[in-house]
């Protein structure tokens, strides 16, 4: 037999044990309508099982390594407030939400915003607390049926946030949400899910950050939901600097009505494996979404994008443009795709990808996709690959700037299309910093 498919089956197993297992602690909640979704999340994921490089949507991206791998997946961890003070971005003010390991730590954390603005709870909390709010959006938005790794985020989420901002409210303060995974001293596995709504013209900042401490491996499968009513604005950052060691699988669902804004950055600077899915729906006559992506895969590192933006209304807008430099041996993927439906008339919809590569050992694979089925329609889609400008180097170094510098501002400048879109201006400045540290090592 295979090894791979015998570690496969092993951690399949293991999954699908521990929901059994925490379905016989449960005693009369297992029959709830929110446990029976679960439930057939579980089997879909029981069904689907792990993709393979013969899937389409994985074409680029093997997930075996995972599979070589054993993991604690309720493991608890002894980090104090002490322990995260390295991490701590510099300046940043707000609501900070810390988890660890995939579960909320109150002690660890701060909400300042007042409750008339923002209601912040934790997923567990909110289960038992609103119910009804988990069953009307819980699962509604990102699709498990087709997707193996969010249903089993689905089956097996017991932690994260819900953030609901009511209508006409806006969020004076950002909300951050850390999600620390602690790895000195055990293989780590959490499925974090997060659930936003904002209601009628309401308007928040949030961000998702993702570290990892230790040298053993981790593995973060993260699914957030996000719903914007009529006229509601939201600013979403996902930042993730994890380690060598350290997969990472996450979904950002997105729904959109009239005249809402969405507007992202995703910046991927480390991690060993990491797929990052962020699927928009715009739901809503002049509905608008702005994608900005950010990657720099080196070593042996790889960094997988997949986007989508479902055009279901008329008069509806999008623009995207991800960047990445690849150095080492690297691998990245981008696969944008723009989905026009019959009904959409007068949809814009522009799409961009440009890549840096630095060396002959990395590689992008890239697939921008238009699909459109109306005919009053304005979209355009393109990507480029290649190295860097050597006229624009031989001018810097013409002009006396040593080469190795000159290399680092033109790749700085490059990263700046994308990280001068992040408007929480700590977070934006400490990515400036570390982006010139990784292209100056």
């Amino acid at each position: 037999m295979n090894p791979s498919y015998a570690s496969y089956n092993d951690f399949k197993n293991q999954l699908l044990a521990a929901f059994r297992t925490n379905e016989e602690r449960m005693n009369g909640e297992s029959k709830t309508p929110l446990h029976q979704l679960r439930r057939a999340a579980l089997n879909q994921f029981d069904l689907l099982g792990f993709p393979t490089i013969r899937h389409e949507e994985w074409k680029y991206s093997n997930v075996s390594g995972l599979f070589k791998e054993a993991f604690d997946l309720d493991s608890t961890t002894t980090l104090t407030a002490d322990d995260l003070a390295p991490l701590e971005i510099p300046n940043l003010d707000g609501n900070i939400l810390y988890f660890i390991n995939g579960r909320y730590q109150s002690k660890l954390s701060r909400i300042v915003s007042p409750s008339e603005q923002v209601q912040i709870t934790s997923f567990a909390e909110a289960i038992k607390a609103d119910p009804g709010l988990i069953g009307t959006h819980f699962a509604r938005y990102a699709d498990y049926k087709d997707n193996a790794f969010t249903a089993l985020n689905t089956a097996l989420a017991n932690d994260g946030v819900v953030i609901r901002v009511p209508d006409n409210k806006t969020v004076e303060q950002p909300i951050i949400l850390r999600f620390i995974t602690d790895a000195r001293d055990q293989n780590v596995a959490s499925q974090p899910r997060n659930l936003i709504i904002l209601g009628k013209n309401a308007e928040v900042m949030v961000a998702e950050s993702f570290r990892t401490l230790g040298d053993r491996s981790s593995f973060v499968n993260v699914v957030t939901e996000i719903v914007l009513d009529r006229e509601a604005r939201m600013q979403y950052y996902k930042v993730q600097d994890e380690t060598q060691q350290a997969y990472h699988i996450g979904t950002t669902q997105v729904n959109q009505a009239d005249n809402s804004h969405f507007y992202s950055a995703t910046v991927t600077l480390n991690g060993n494996f990491v797929r990052n899915n962020l699927n928009i729906v715009l739901n809503g006559q002049h509905a608008e979404a702005f994608m900005y992506g950010l990657y720099m895969p080196n070593g042996r590192q790889h960094i997988d994008n997949h986007t989508l933006v479902d055009h279901a209304m008329p008069n509806s807008y999008s623009n995207e443009l991800y960047k990445g430099i690849l150095d080492d041996n690297s691998t990245g993927v981008f696969n944008g795709k723009i989905y026009v439906r019959p009904d959409a008339q007068k949809t814009n919809a522009y799409q961009s990808c440009k890549n840096v590569v630095l060396s002959l050992g990395a590689s992008m694979n890239t697939k921008p996709q238009l699909e459109i089925f109306a005919d009053d329609v304005k979209c355009s889609h393109g990507t480029t690959t290649g190295q860097l400008n050597d006229e624009a180097l031989f001018y810097m170094r013409s002009r006396g700037i040593p080469k190795d510098e000159a290399r680092t501002l033109l790749l700085y400048a490059f990263s700046q299309d994308v990280l001068s879109q992040i408007k929480i201006q700590p977070i934006r400045e400490y990515l400036e910093r570390v982006v010139t540290e990784k292209l100056t090592k």
